[in-house]
């Protein structure tokens, strides 16, 4: 789980602030220099928003070194001029620095004030935050509001309740995907995850808050895989598999859901396993993280390395069998028997 890392800003940066979100500035840069959160750079307003967008953004952008980025609109809401916050973290940039970026934002986000910001985006390349990267990200954000959705799928699960006779036995899924959003600090570990930074994600859903919530991510080892699955609640887990196939060493994502039989109620079941195809899709097409194998079980005794290896590289059959010849009845036929024609005169010959 990410911890807070004690950085605050300066209090140059803190008026800077307070002060820009008059309006009067189109671009912010705050970096940490110092286990401080300094002001980077800044740019004036010259022409529209999305004229001054990549003109003024991209130049800022170091290729090993993280930063945040806070780009102002010219859209308002009541509290005044809408912002973009921005967290930029390449792949060359040191393993610490894109922890310590990671662990701060929420800090950058709270010193800003986070009623100002419309939209946040996270990048490790140009493309992901240019205009046409931001772009794509109000696309793929244009569906209904998540929690809008979930209120309507919940008031549903309470009807399929009266409604639907649902046997123990039974493991028909009968409510459409749910779309509980991701609390922020599990944003962070799926990142975190895409990174390479941590290799274990156990993510849970809060009902009451409808949302999904990370649990922890603490460093796990294959063999210490079975040991994270709870025996008495369900639970979605994200497992870095390192391993070696056909002489290549691969790391692979797999993604387990943890369901423990029937130790669950029946609208914990049907939550867990609703909210799990929306869960997928967000972590597939959002944050862009390529899951290799999706599994379900029971407990955690049905982990090994034998089973990861074989559900992530499964075997393809070589040949098709050829068609063989069904085998005769059972037992023995006897001896044949000779039968001899009869004469003219009705005789034996």
């Amino acid at each position: 789980m990410a911890h807070q890392t004690g950085i605050n800003a300066t209090p140059e940066l803190k008026e800077f602030l307070f002060k820009a979100r008059n309006g009067s500035v189109r671009l912010i840069k705050v970096v940490i220099e110092d286990e401080q959160l300094v002001l980077g750079a800044y740019k004036e307003p010259s022409r529209s928003w999305d004229q001054d967008y990549d003109r003024f953004l991209l130049p800022l952008l170091e290729e090993d070194e993280p930063c945040y980025i806070l780009y102002r609109l010219d859209s308002q809401n009541a509290q005044g001029y809408e912002w973009l916050f921005i967290s930029w973290s390449p792949d060359h940039s040191p393993v610490r620095q894109k922890m310590l970026y990671a662990a701060t934002r929420a800090t950058v986000k709270k010193e800003f004030g986070g009623g100002h910001v419309k939209d946040e985006i996270f990048g490790t390349l140009q493309e992901d935050v240019s205009f046409l990267g931001y772009q794509r990200h109000v696309s793929s954000c244009s569906a209904p509001a998540p929690l809008t959705a979930a209120e309507q799928e919940l008031q549903q699960i309470k009807i399929n309740e009266v409604k639907t006779e649902i046997s123990v036995e039974s493991k028909h899924q009968t409510l459409q995907g749910l779309a509980f959003p991701l609390q922020e600090e599990a944003q962070r570990a799926i990142l975190l995850l895409k990174q390479r930074n941590i290799n274990y994600i156990q993510l849970k859903l809060d009902i009451e808050r409808e949302t999904v919530e990370l649990v922890h991510t603490k460093a796990t080892e294959l063999g210490e895989l079975p040991h994270r699955i709870p025996t008495d609640t369900p639970r979605y887990h994200f497992f870095l598999y390192k391993h070696s196939h056909e002489g290549d060493y691969l790391e692979s994502v797999v993604f387990i859901y943890s369901m423990p039989g029937y130790k669950c109620s029946i609208k914990e079941r049907m939550l867990y396993s609703s909210c799990k195809s929306r869960l997928l899709d967000e972590v597939e097409q959002d944050f862009q993280l390529e899951i290799a194998k999706k599994m379900e079980i029971d407990n955690g005794d049905e982990l090994s390395a034998d089973l990861l290896y074989e559900e992530v590289h499964p075997k393809q059959q070589a040949f098709k069998q050829a068609f063989a010849k069904p085998k005769g009845p059972a037992g023995k036929r006897g001896v044949k028997r000779i039968i001899k024609g009869a004469g003219e005169n009705g005789e034996d010959r």
